[in-house]
């Protein structure tokens, strides 16, 4: 049940935003607010339990990616970059900015997280350094330019106007980042 009222949490606010009643979401769900309440007590945790689930979701995909032998560095490293946790919509600029103005100590948590130097990734990029397979450059300046063009895809806006999926412009991002803007021989 727990799962389905997030999902369904998830849906409220991309429909309304955050600032959406829970009278929809219990109707959305075909429950009783006593039954919403009994799994979370408030909004706000609903709101906690879905930033939970949505970098749980990343960490265990890109976790399998990795642990997958049939993969090579550079495609780990591809696919880490772009994994989107099931309801990746969540993670959209306006939703951020609404989270922000009515939420604001779940904001700092979002975007600590955003920001953050994911270890996972880290440790495939230095791997893939002391390979050969990538140049060896400073690699917290390689983290953070990975870092921001990741997050430039929560501009969802941009890439609708530009007919592409988020998913098609992370891998188009990492791309660029991995072989460049020239053309290769």
């Amino acid at each position: 049940m727990k799962d389905r009222i997030i999902k369904a949490f998830i849906e409220e606010i991309q429909l309304k935003g955050l600032k959406f009643p829970l009278d929809d979401l219990v109707k959305r769900l075909g429950i009783s607010k006593k039954t919403l309440y009994k799994y979370f007590p408030s909004k706000l945790e609903m709101m906690e339990a879905v930033i939970d689930y949505t970098f749980e979701d990343m960490d265990i995909k890109a976790t399998a990616i990795i642990q997958n032998d049939e993969l090579s560095l550079i495609e780990k490293i591809k696919n880490v970059i772009t994994v989107l946790p099931d309801h990746y919509q969540f993670l959209d600029q306006n939703i951020l900015d609404q989270m922000k103005r009515y939420y604001p100590e779940q904001w700092v948590r979002m975007d600590t997280i955003l920001k953050s130097d994911w270890e996972l990734l880290r440790n495939l990029i230095e791997q893939a350094i002391k390979e050969g397979i990538i140049v060896d450059r400073n690699i917290s300046l390689i983290m953070k330019v990975i870092i921001e063009s990741i997050n430039s895809t929560l501009d969802q806006n941009f890439y609708m106007e530009n007919r592409m999926t988020v998913s098609e412009a992370l891998s188009e991002i990492v791309d660029i980042l991995l072989f460049g803007l020239t053309i290769q021989e």
